[in-house]
């Protein structure tokens, strides 16, 4: 099985580099106060993905993407908002759609959340919210779940696409907190849980040691801060 490096950048920015393709989810960076200080983002980045319109969540995408010549994927209404206003590669799909990106197949999937982009003309609609399942060829398959509440259907994601690793929002406020995150895990049936979306600002109480008490001990519960990588 070849590995691929997971690495976290605070909130909800992560970096996947597989043997091939190189990914980067959801970029907050410049305004991130949990960006780690000094981390150079690779030259040359093949695909930024957007799980959904909030700022701090695609903050930073059309200048990476153009920095980069990384194409932007994201569901249909928020791609669309992306090219029309600088991004010169854009994919548009939908829930339950799979693109192949490298060596990585993304599907598409549902999240609980809501989803709008703001700039200087006010307010607008940017589809819906969603997260993304990669299944890396010959390798792993991740499933980074955006900003969401936990909900019944991710057995149906667990059954289908057999993720085993999850990147959980486990922050509260905005999205579920350990409690959910801990009901997310068993329903996912994953075995290791890279969480996310805590402690990016006040609000964001969570913490992986409270998941860690709530789940069963064969998952594995990784306490990493902003920089840190994970293989898989």
């Amino acid at each position: 099985m070849s590995s691929t490096r997971i690495t976290w950048l605070g909130h909800s920015t992560v970096l996947i580099q597989s043997p091939s393709t190189t990914l980067l989810i959801d970029p907050f960076i410049a305004q991130n106060p949990s960006y780690p200080q000094g981390f150079a983002l690779p030259e040359k980045i093949d695909f930024i993905l957007l799980t959904h319109g909030h700022t701090d969540h695609v903050a930073d995408a059309l200048p990476l993407a153009a920095k980069t010549g990384a194409t932007i994927v994201a569901i249909h209404e928020l791609a669309l908002y992306m090219g029309t206003h600088g991004a010169a590669s854009t994919i548009g799909m939908s829930l339950g759609g799979t693109v192949r990106l490298g060596d990585v197949d993304a599907t598409m999937v549902e999240a609980k959340h809501s989803s709008s982009i703001q700039d200087a003309d006010g307010i607008h609609y940017a589809g819906t919210a969603a997260g993304f399942v990669l299944a890396v060829s010959g390798g792993v398959t991740l499933y980074h779940a955006g900003d969401t509440a936990v909900f019944g259907d991710m057995k149906i994601i667990g059954d289908l696409y057999r993720p085993s690793v999850a990147l959980l929002p486990i922050g509260g406020h905005y999205t579920m907190g350990p409690r959910e995150a801990a009901l997310a895990t068993s329903l996912l049936a994953v075995k290791t849980v890279l969480p996310m979306h805590f402690g990016t600002f006040p609000p964001l109480k969570g913490t992986p040691e409270e998941l860690a008490a709530l789940v069963a001990p064969t998952v594995d519960i990784v306490r990493w801060k902003p920089g840190a990588s994970y293989s898989a």
